[in-house]
């Protein structure tokens, strides 16, 4: 499995346009700390906090995470050999992620993101809600996921799938006590 370290790549990407923590820190309108703590895998950026944060630099989520995609002639991936996009300090330890992400291959090149998505009860993807320029779909496996989009509320099934585009402000969470399964696309990737 292909681990993406956030805290080493957001340090790579912030020596490389030359900005010291607290210059990134003031150039973002985030604390210090917060980067601190993210280079170090002692804090977990929400995707909001790290585009705010990559907005400073100025970079995209898009090229943020297109370091470890490198280009694939692969047609078939095995479970392991799925890239994993969920933070590393969150699994970690004896705490479990609340949201899983893994990604199919190379979104790059394909300008297609193919993702399996778990959430344990009780994952939300942030009250901040997610817009960005794309397009996503997906089908919920298993469980149930509460979906918003552009303020209406949605309850979603084992079965039941989704389309919409990403612009609209969006939000994912699992309200049950049951982990949920989607299986999603998003074209162009967004994370």
């Amino acid at each position: 499995m292909m681990d993406f370290d956030v805290g080493k790549r957001l340090m790579e990407v912030r020596k490389i346009a030359g900005l010291s923590q607290r210059a990134l820190a003031s150039r973002s309108n985030v604390p210090h700390s917060q980067i601190a703590m993210i280079e170090r895998n002692h804090s977990s950026p929400s995707v909001a906090s790290l585009r705010k944060i990559l907005a400073g630099i100025p970079m995209t989520l898009r090229e943020f995470f297109e370091v470890s995609m490198q280009a694939q002639e692969k047609v078939v991936f095995r479970p392991d050999e799925l890239t994993d996009l969920t933070s590393p300090l969150l699994r970690r330890g004896t705490k479990a992620s609340p949201i899983s992400l893994k990604q199919v291959g190379d979104a790059i090149a394909h300008n297609l993101q193919v993702l399996h998505e778990h959430y344990a009860p009780g994952a939300d993807t942030g009250t901040t809600m997610l817009e960005h320029d794309a397009h996503e779909g997906g089908i919920v496996v298993s469980g149930e996921i509460e979906l918003t989009v552009d303020g209406t509320l949605y309850i979603l099934k084992t079965g039941d799938a989704y389309l919409f585009d990403s612009r609209l402000p969006h939000r994912f969470r699992n309200r049950s006590n049951q982990a949920a399964e989607v299986i999603s696309a998003c074209s162009p990737p967004y994370l």
